[in-house]
């Protein structure tokens, strides 16, 4: 049967979501989070599994809500398999809830969407308990300001200028329906929130840092449609540090998340 995971990671110190071919578990002396994983759910079936996740992270991005599944070689019986998983798996990972998914569920084909967020501490002095979970940018920065610098990407585009090369797709075009700057409760921290159709490799952390370096250089809205419009990585700006970024949610057709049952645990 095929079951469904959310889970949320702190990326810190991942080699990112991916499993090397080299090694299940490690790249370079860092676990994936992909790796550790499956190790997990491999020792509960005692056998291999492979997971598929919504979409792959980088080394030090964090996820708030991925999802992932799998196909369960046998019946779980009485395994509790949340509170197991969690049990074999470090701290730094947690599985949130799990489900019986219907065979057509697959989280990264049936995906309609995802959020993601950019944390900011910006102060001249440092967040040192924060400093592995948001970026820290030392010049103040202007919410107004950085809002207005990104209305050019919301709507239907083609974001080749914010792909980071390496992964290849059928399309470059995506829409994006939300492209929001706003201030925290949290003392000095700012936040960026996008929601799209979907996101090209490195494409929020390439469109963050582009507009950080439009705004302490002068530049307009006019700059960034310019830097759009050029569907050239070449014309984008500063990839912004992988520390800050949040993958927050995924959207799944109703239809398809009605048929999935709850495992409790």
């Amino acid at each position: 049967m095929r079951i469904k995971l959310l889970i949320s990671y702190d990326g810190t110190e991942f080699a990112g979501w991916q499993r090397q071919p080299e090694d299940a578990v490690s790249v370079a002396g860092r676990s994936t989070v992909q790796g550790t994983l499956e190790a997990a759910i491999s020792k509960i079936f005692n056998q291999q599994v492979r997971v598929v996740a919504s979409g792959r992270t980088d080394a030090g991005v964090h996820a708030e809500a991925q999802v992932v599944h799998f196909d369960a070689p046998r019946e779980l019986g009485e395994t509790h398999l949340v509170r197991a998983l969690n049990k074999l798996t470090p701290n730094s990972i947690a599985i949130l809830k799990a489900w019986v998914a219907p065979d057509e569920f697959h989280s990264l084909f049936s995906a309609e969407g995802k959020t993601y967020r950019y944390v900011i501490h910006n102060s001249p002095i440092p967040d040192a308990i924060g400093a592995r979970f948001s970026a820290h940018i030392e010049k103040p920065l202007d919410i107004n300001r950085l809002n207005g610098l990104a209305e050019p990407i919301l709507g239907k585009h083609d974001f080749k200028s914010f792909q980071t090369s390496g992964t290849e797709v059928k399309t470059t075009v995506r829409t994006i329906s939300e492209a929001n700057w706003r201030r925290l409760e949290a003392p000095n921290k700012i936040e960026f929130r996008i929601t799209g159709t979907g996101f090209l490799k490195q494409m929020v952390r390439n469109i963050v840092g582009t507009l950080i370096y439009l705004h302490q250089n002068e530049g307009t809205p006019a700059d960034m449609k310019q830097i759009l419009e050029a569907l050239d990585r070449r014309q984008a700006k500063n990839t912004a540090a992988p520390e800050g970024l949040y993958l927050h949610s995924v959207y799944y057709p109703h239809e398809l998340d009605n048929q999935c049952r709850e495992l409790y645990n």
